[in-house]
């Protein structure tokens, strides 16, 4: 049995505006198949897309705080040109610088509209086949830890361990990379932006969510009621939820 994520929940006040953004963004759609934007790749909505991992905005009350999020979506460009001429245009879509703490570094990283961080990276080539989403980069007191869960927990391939980063991937080798990265500092506002894994088909997601809770995996209470998909954090709190299979 194993898991596979599908997309990335961005919570937002307003999402169709923060859905139009990252579809601009990410050169995808906005599709509109109910409360929530999701955007993907263009040609008509698929999902789950085989290779993409779509961003899914779904609509909340609460603005987000002003603390960090621990996860954001890292875009791959091609050139320094492309690099540039992104920034300038996200910028014009409402974009606004953000200052995490980065220093002086090639990349760029700014906020949404709603301010959720990202980051605009400068040609990297381990980069140049994942579409528009390089990495999703998920901030952790310790990648080995998240390796260990993550790597069981879903059917991602672990390119890489250190006391520092982790590194998965699709075992096909497409689509973006997943990366626990070492970060001071713990959860203190929910996540505004998380995964959400969905079971193969003909799999059971209930033991597929008690296979989690045996790894370590903890059930989490966000309002959500009565839902046919079940809300769980991993062993550092990050938030994630298991799908029902169509």
């Amino acid at each position: 049995m194993a898991l596979r994520p599908v997309h990335v929940i961005v919570k937002a006040v307003d999402a169709p505006a923060v859905g139009r953004f990252w579809a601009e963004a990410l050169g995808w759609t906005a599709y509109h198949p109910g409360a929530a934007t999701y955007v993907g790749p263009a040609g008509g909505l698929v999902w789950p897309h085989p290779v993409a991992l779509g961003v899914d905005v779904v609509p909340v009350p609460e603005p987000k705080t002003p603390t960090k999020n621990r996860v954001h979506l890292d875009i791959a460009t091609h050139s320094a040109a492309q690099q540039k001429e992104l920034v300038a245009r996200l910028r014009e879509l409402g974009a606004t610088p953000a200052d995490v703490g980065q220093g002086d570094v090639p990349w760029t990283v700014l906020a949404d509209p709603e301010g959720n961080e990202f980051c605009v990276l400068e040609p990297r080539e381990v980069y140049r086949d994942t579409g528009p989403i390089a990495t999703v980069v998920v901030d952790c007191a310790d990648p080995r830890a998240m390796a260990r869960f993550w790597g069981e927990a879903i059917d991602w391939a672990l390119h890489e361990v250190t006391d520092d980063h982790a590194v998965l991937r699709s075992a096909q080798g497409v689509g973006p990379y997943l990366e626990f990265l070492r970060t001071p500092g713990v959860k203190t506002a929910p996540d505004r932006v998380h995964l959400d894994l969905l079971p193969y088909p003909g799999d059971d997601r209930a033991a597929e969510v008690d296979r989690l809770r045996g790894l370590g995996a903890t059930d989490l209470d966000v309002g959500q009621g009565d839902v046919p998909w079940t809300c769980l954090a991993d062993p550092e709190g990050h938030e994630f939820c298991v799908l029902a299979p169509h």
